[in-house]
């Protein structure tokens, strides 16, 4: 499948029955850092507007999700869980972000992440927070995410690297001219 750009990729909101596709899609590129099926669940089901899914001829094959909150500190595990979810909080926090390996290297995460960062704006949230690994942090600097340093989270056994994106809305905007 690597090869170009695909054309025909539809990026949708999740509904309930993408439940174990995303779960495939989750463990298929997760290791110990993976979400159970019962937290992707949980996700659809608390906050399906910070769920995105990118489909290509009827099957889901990307995705990424978050939770809301009103806290910078992004750490805590059992957010991950929507323990924490405050729906109209302020900043939304990336969960995953993630390609089934046959549909990568063709713009899909690309994709996801125009269309998300498009849908945290119009959420009015103040921020998109995000953890990754070390090796990804030029990848999120590619839409503007800034480093905000090491973070403190060993999720999975893993070294983790917070970074974040300042999100001017609209009305903001109209406010600074």
């Amino acid at each position: 499948m690597n090869q170009g750009m695909i054309e025909n990729v539809i990026i949708r909101h999740v509904v309930e029955g993408d439940l174990d596709a995303c779960f495939t899609i989750e463990s298929t590129c997760y290791t110990t850092d993976a979400a159970t099926r019962e937290k992707i669940e949980k996700r659809i089901a608390l906050f399906p507007a910070g769920f995105l899914v990118a489909e290509v001829d009827g099957q889901v094959v990307g995705m990424v999700n978050c939770g809301a909150t009103n806290n910078e500190d992004i750490t805590d595990d059992a957010f991950k869980d929507m323990t924490d979810h405050v729906h109209d909080g302020k900043h939304i926090v990336i969960f995953s972000l993630a390609v089934l390996p046959a549909f990568q290297g063709v713009g899909i995460s690309g994709r996801l992440m125009e269309k998300f960062i498009e849908a945290s704006r119009d959420l009015e949230k103040e921020k998109i927070l995000l953890m990754c690994k070390s090796g990804l942090i030029s990848y999120y600097r590619k839409y503007g995410f800034l480093y905000a340093g090491k973070s403190k989270s060993t999720l999975g056994g893993f070294e983790w690297h917070e970074m974040y994106l300042p999100q001017i809305t609209e009305k903001e905007l109209i406010q600074n001219y």
